[in-house]
């Protein structure tokens, strides 16, 4: 490929798709050094693409001066000025479809993701449920790249590399003998997250273990909840709302380990190369979300018929009496754990 090339990669949410496709982005950049990419995506998620080489972020604010058909076009013209050889729409929502189409009609090429929207709906249907691991979706970000000629060729390797901590986080690691475990237990979408009561009971035995605990993500209500789990066990330390994204990242790279829902806390995991235990309710990592470089085996589900019914975790389960959430037992989870960490 000619070292003009130059794409305009569009992703603009969720948090935990954006971080993915930070992770395939940077074996892209890796595999293909002479091309140029150019990041569309929120503000707030600038920090998944930091060290990325030969990519420069360009920031969309949909809900301010990107709003509607005409703030689209502003973006467009943003757009225009990086000279794009083509545009990959790794969302392929309304708005990317939009902005796509602007650069269609100026004669660039176009290429956009396949979602795989009738396997996901027969992977989730309470009929004759086609129950297969779908193509994860990280595979799915790169064949639009290959789907634009160039060669992508995927790892699925976690890569560490502890980042410099900041200065407020380094009394969190100053104790080199306890293992330190990152905890991400709330999601987007409630029927995603494990009882709060039972992970009470999982911090509470994995505290007792001696491990060092750090909770991540979430807002107000969050918070209030991670700030009476870090006053009642010991070593437990609500992290939430004390450091900004670039800093979360600097201080995950360096856990053991993280305990995560099928959420973004498992993909900010991934994106700095450390392993995630990740428990499963309505989802299932079949449906192709699974963190990159992440094992199924460190999945914590229960098999049920009904599993799963849901992509996104926008859906109850359908799982009977009992959500399958419920089914899981904490014990199941800090021994899974413990096989982790002393494996």
């Amino acid at each position: 490929m000619s070292s003009t090339e130059k794409i305009i990669v569009l992703r603009f949410s969720a948090m935990g798709d954006v971080a993915m496709v930070a992770t395939v982005l940077k074996e892209f950049s890796a595999q293909n050094p002479s091309v140029e990419l150019v990041m569309v995506s929120r503000d707030a998620f600038k920090p998944f693409f930091e060290g990325i080489e030969n990519l420069t972020f360009h920031a969309i604010y949909p809900n301010a001066m990107h709003k509607g058909i005409a703030g689209l076009y502003k973006i467009y013209r943003e757009l225009q000025e990086f000279k794009p050889t083509a545009i990959a729409d790794l969302h392929d929502n309304l708005r990317s479809r939009i902005i796509s189409t602007f650069f269609r009609l100026a004669g660039i090429k176009i290429r956009r993701i396949d979602k795989g929207r009738a396997e996901k709906k027969a992977l989730t249907r309470s009929k004759n449920k086609a129950f297969k691991p779908l193509r994860k979706t990280v595979e799915r970000y790169a064949d639009v790249f290959r789907k634009l000629g160039f060669e992508v060729n995927l790892s699925h390797k976690l890569k560490k590399k502890p980042k410099k901590l900041p200065i407020e986080a380094e009394y969190l690691f100053k104790d080199e003998t306890k293992k330190k475990l990152g905890i991400s237990p709330f999601a987007q979408h409630i029927f995603k997250v494990y009882p709060l009561e039972k992970m009470e009971k999982v911090i509470s035995m994995l505290a007792s273990l001696g491990y060092e605990l750090l909770i991540f993500g979430g807002g107000k209500t969050e918070t209030a909840i991670a700030e009476q789990w870090a006053k009642i066990y010991a070593d437990t330390y609500n992290l939430i709302g004390n450091y900004n994204l670039t800093e979360e990242l600097a201080i995950i790279s360096n856990l053991d380990l993280m305990l995560s829902m099928d959420s973004s806390g498992m993909h900010m995991a991934s994106l700095v190369g450390v392993p995630v235990i990740s428990v499963w309710g309505p989802t299932h990592p079949y449906a192709g979300f699974l963190g990159y470089g992440q094992l199924e085996s460190d999945c914590i589900q229960i098999d049920h018929p009904n599993r799963p019914n849901s992509i996104y975790g926008n859906k109850p389960c359908m799982c009977g009496v009992e959500a399958c959430m419920d089914l899981i037992n904490p014990e199941t989870i800090v021994n899974k754990i413990k096989e982790k960490l002393n494996g």
